[in-house]
C-alpha cells in the first residue's frame, strides 16, 4: 500500500510493533521526562544571565494592576508577548527571584514539548515517534532555549503550538478524507462543521501567537502536513478553515516587527541591507542551522556576524545551493513527499528569523541557536524515521544500539553545554572562548565588571569592544566610567568628549563629564555639563543631583536645595539626595528640617553611616547628646574603621562628661588617621581635661 493510500484510509502503522515496544508506551513519556531532567541538570543550578531581569517580572508589575498592564499596555514588557509575562508573574507569585523555580520551569516546558511532538508523529503514523521526541529532548541545539530563562517564550509557545496542532488534527481526522471525485462535494468545508476540537485548537494557536509570534508559521505548517498525509490539498476543505489563523498570525508576526523597531531598536544602519543581501544571509542561514543540527559542535550563544557582499560570487553558493536541493526533493516526490515536506517545515518556521524581517539580534549576529529550537521539528521527525527503518534492518538490534549511544552523545554534550549558562561572567567568558571577537560580549562582560568595581578588566574589555565596533558613544562613555573609578579623569574626559562627539545629545554622557569636571575642581565647566543633560532628559534625577553638588560645593547652597528637592520629587527613594539635601539645610541653619531629611535618608537606607554620623552632629548642636551617641555608636557598627566617626563620638561624650570614653574614641581617631591633626589635638585636649 502506498503512503497516501494509506493516510486516506486514515491507517496509521503499527509503530508499537514496528520498534517493539508494545506494553512500553505508558512508560515513554517519563522516560522522555528522566532524560530531560538528567540532560539539564546542571541548568538548574544556574542563575540569571543576560536579559533574564527584563523577562522576570519586574517590581512594578507584580500586582494585579501589573497584570492588567501586562495585557493591555505596549512596551509594559521587553516584547508584548503577555501570555508569557502572565506566566512569568505567576512564577514570581511562586518563587519569586529564585533562579532555580524558573530554570526548572523551562526544563519541564521543553520535556513537554519532546512528548508532545513524539504524539503528534505518532497521530501521523511517523515511524520512530518516540526516537523522534527523545532526540528533540536532549539535542544540544536546544539547550539555548531551555538554559536560558528569557526563552521560557520558546519553550512556553512550542508547547500551545503543539497543543494546537493535535487539537487541529483530531478536528481534521474527525471530518473524514475527500475522495478522488469529491470536489465539490459535502465533505468540503462548511462553518457547520466547526467541532470543540477546531475552536481549542483556536484557541490554544492564539495563546502560541500570544507567547511569541514566530508560531504563526503554524497554519502553513499544518497544511504541508496534510499534503504529505493526502498528496493534494483542497482549497475549501484545507484552507478555508485556517484563514482566520492565517489573518491572526499575520497581524501577529506584524505587531511584533513594529514593537521589534519602536521599543527594541531593531532599525538603523546594522539593518539596512538590500534585498540581495537578506536573500544571501538566509540562503546562508539555513545550511547553518542544518549543519548545527547534524554536528552540533561548537555551540555559542553569539556566532560572528557575517560579511554580507552581494559582489563576492561564492556567497550565492548558499541559496543556489538550497533552491538546487529543495528542486531535487520536489522532483523526489513521487517516491516519497516526506523529505520536502520535512524541508518546507524546517525552512518555513525559520523564514521570520531568516533575514527578511528585522529582528534585534542582527545587531551581532544573523543566527542564534533558540531560533530553530521550533523550526528542528521537521528535520528530526524524517532523520528519527529514517533511523527507525535502517534500526529495523539491521541484526540483532544493532542499529538500536546505536541510537541509543548517539542518544547518550547527544545528552552529554546538553549536559556540558547547560555549564556555560552557570553565570553571568562564566556566560560571557565561554562566548568569548568561542568567538573572541564579539563586541557584545566584550561590551557586557566589561559592564558587568565595571558594577564590580574592576575597573582595569572593564577597561580591557571596553578597549576591545571598540576595536570590532568603533565609533560607538555607548562604549566610549562607558569606558569614561572606567577610567574615571580607577582614577585617571583626564583620560576619561577624553571618551567623554569622543562620545558626545558621537552623539551629542547623550544626557549621560553629559553628566558623567561633569563628574570628571568636577573632580578636578572645574565646577562652573561641570555645572554646564550638569545643565545640558537636564535639558536634553528633563527627568534626569541624578544630573539634578549632581549639580546640586556641584552648587553646594560652591556654596550656593540655597540653590543647590532646589535641585535636591527636583531629584527627589523625579525619584522619591533617592535616599544620597535626602542626605545631601540635609547637609545643605545644615549649612543653611536649619537644624530640624536637617534631621528629618536625614531620618528619610535612614528609613531608605538604614546602612547609611554617613547619614547616621551627620544626623548625630546635627542631634549634638541641638543638645540632644543622648541620641546623638546612639547615632555615632549605631554608625561605628557599619563603619567600625572610621576616624571621623570616632572623633565624632568622642566630642559628644566628653560633651555628656564622659571623659575616659572620649578619651578613648580619639585615640583610636588619632591611631586610624594620623595625617589628621584635628584628632591628636582633641586627645591632648582630653587628657588635660580628664580627671586625676
Amino acid at each position: 500500500m502506498s503512503e497516501a493510500q494509506n493516510h486516506t484510509k486514515g491507517e496509521a502503522p503499527d509503530i508499537d510493533a514496528d520498534i517493539n515496544i508494545r506494553g512500553l508506551t505508558p512508560f515513554l513519556p517519563l522516560l522522555i521526562f528522566a532524560a530531560t531532567l538528567l540532560a539539564y541538570w546542571p541548568a538548574l543550578h544556574n542563575g540569571f544571565i543576560w536579559n533574564d531581569p527584563d523577562y522576570v517580572t519586574r517590581a512594578n508589575l507584580r500586582s494585579w494592576g501589573g497584570l492588567g498592564q501586562i495585557w493591555f499596555k505596549v512596551g509594559a514588557t521587553e516584547q508584548y508577548y503577555p501570555a508569557l509575562h502572565s506566566a512569568f508573574w505567576i512564577e514570581h507569585r511562586l518563587w519569586g527571584d529564585a533562579a532555580l523555580g524558573y530554570h526548572l520551569a523551562n526544563v519541564l516546558l521543553h520535556a513537554t514539548a519532546a512528548c508532545l511532538f513524539a504524539f503528534i508523529l505518532r497521530r501521523l503514523g511517523v515511524p520512530g515517534s518516540w526516537l523522534g521526541g527523545l532526540i528533540f529532548a536532549l539535542h544540544p541545539v536546544c539547550v539555548e532555549s531551555v538554559a536560558w530563562i528569557s526563552e521560557q517564550k520558546n519553550t512556553l509557545s512550542t508547547v500551545f503550538y503543539l497543543l494546537a496542532a493535535l487539537a487541529y488534527l483530531r478536528f481534521d481526522k474527525g471530518r473524514g478524507q475527500v475522495s478522488e471525485n469529491d470536489v465539490v462535494g459535502s465533505r468540503h468545508f462548511n462553518f457547520r462543521d466547526l467541532t470543540p476540537s477546531y475552536w481549542l485548537a483556536t484557541a490554544l494557536f492564539i495563546l502560541a501567537l500570544l507567547s511569541k509570534s514566530v508560531t504563526a508559521t503554524l497554519p502553513a505548517a499544518l497544511l504541508v502536513i496534510i499534503w504529505w498525509r493526502n498528496g493534494r490539498l483542497s482549497w475549501r476543505r484545507d484552507a478555508t478553515p485556517l484563514l482566520p489563523w492565517f489573518a491572526a498570525g499575520a497581524a501577529g508576526g506584524l505587531f511584533t516587527a513594529w514593537v521589534e523597531r519602536r521599543y527594541i531598536g531593531a532599525e538603523g544602519g546594522d539593518f539596512a541591507l538590500s534585498f540581495p543581501q537578506r536573500a544571501l544571509v538566509a540562503g546562508r542561514a539555513v545550511w547553518f542551522y542544518l549543519g548545527k543540527l547534524a554536528w552540533p559542535s561548537p555551540l555559542t550563544f553569539i556566532y560572528p556576524r557575517w560579511t554580507v557582499d552581494p559582489s563576492a560570487g561564492w556567497q550565492y553558493v548558499f541559496p543556489a545551493g538550497l533552491l538546487a536541493a529543495l528542486a531535487c526533493l520536489w522532483l523526489l516526490r513521487g517516491r516519497t513527499r516526506a523529505p520536502i515536506a520535512a524541508a518546507l517545515l524546517f525552512m518555513g518556521s525559520l523564514f521570520p528569523v531568516l533575514g527578511f524581517f528585522n529582528v534585534y539580534a542582527f545587531v551581532f549576529s544573523f543566527v542564534a541557536d533558540h531560533f530553530q529550537y521550533l523550526a528542528c521539528l521537521g528535520v528530526i521527525a524524517i532523520a528519527a524515521a529514517g533511523a527507525d527503518a535502517a534500526a529495523r534492518k539491521l541484526p540483532c538490534r544493532i542499529g538500536w544500539v546505536a541510537a541509543a549511544a548517539i542518544l547518550c552523545l547527544l545528552g552529554t554534550r546538553t549536559w556540558r553545554q547547560c555549564r556555560r549558562y552557570h553565570d553571568i561572567v562564566t556566560f560571557y567568558r565561554t562566548i568569548l572562548e568561542d568567538n573572541p571577537a564579539s563586541w557584545l560580549a566584550h561590551y557586557n562582560l566589561g559592564n558587568i565588571l565595571l558594577e564590580q568595581g574592576r575597573m582595569k578588566e572593564a577597561i580591557a574589555h571596553y578597549e576591545a569592544t571598540l576595536q570590532a565596533k568603533a565609533d560607538d558613544p555607548q562604549t566610549e562613555n562607558n569606558l569614561g566610567l572606567a577610567l574615571f573609578g580607577d582614577g585617571r579623569i583626564a583620560q576619561a574626559i577624553i571618551h567623554y568628549r569622543q562620545s558626545l562627539l558621537l552623539r551629542p545629545v547623550y544626557a549621560e554622557a553629559h553628566n558623567n563629564l561633569g563628574n570628571a569636571l568636577r573632580a578636578l575642581g572645574r565646577g562652573d565647566q561641570a555645572m554646564l555639563e550638569y545643565e545640558t543633560a537636564i535639558r536634553l532628559k528633563p527627568d534626569y534625577a541624578q544630573a539634578e543631583y549632581n549639580l546640586g553638588l556641584a552648587l553646594r560645593s560652591a556654596g550656593r547652597d540655597p540653590e543647590a536645595i532646589s535641585h535636591f528637592k527636583r531629584a527627589i520629587l523625579l525619584k522619591p527613594d533617592f535616599a544620597e539626595a535626602f542626605y545631601d539635601l540635609g547637609n545643605s539645610l545644615r549649612n543653611q541653619g536649619d537644624l530640624a528640617a536637617a534631621v528629618t531629611t536625614y531620618e528619610t535618608a535612614l528609613r531608605m537606607r538604614p546602612d547609611y553611616p554617613d547619614a547616621l554620623n551627620n544626623l548625630g552632629n546635627v542631634l549634638l548642636s541641638l543638645g540632644r547628646t543622648g541620641e546623638a551617641v546612639a547615632r555615632f555608636k549605631q554608625a561605628l557598627r557599619m563603619q567600625p574603621d572610621s576616624a571621623v566617626i570616632h572623633n565624632d563620638l568622642g566630642v559628644a561624650l566628653a560633651g555628656a562628661g564622659r571623659m575616659r570614653d572620649a578619651i578613648a574614641e580619639f585615640a583610636k581617631a588619632a591611631r586610624l588617621d594620623p595625617a589628621v591633626p584635628t584628632y591628636r589635638r582633641n586627645l591632648a585636649l582630653a587628657l588635660r581635661q580628664a580627671p586625676r
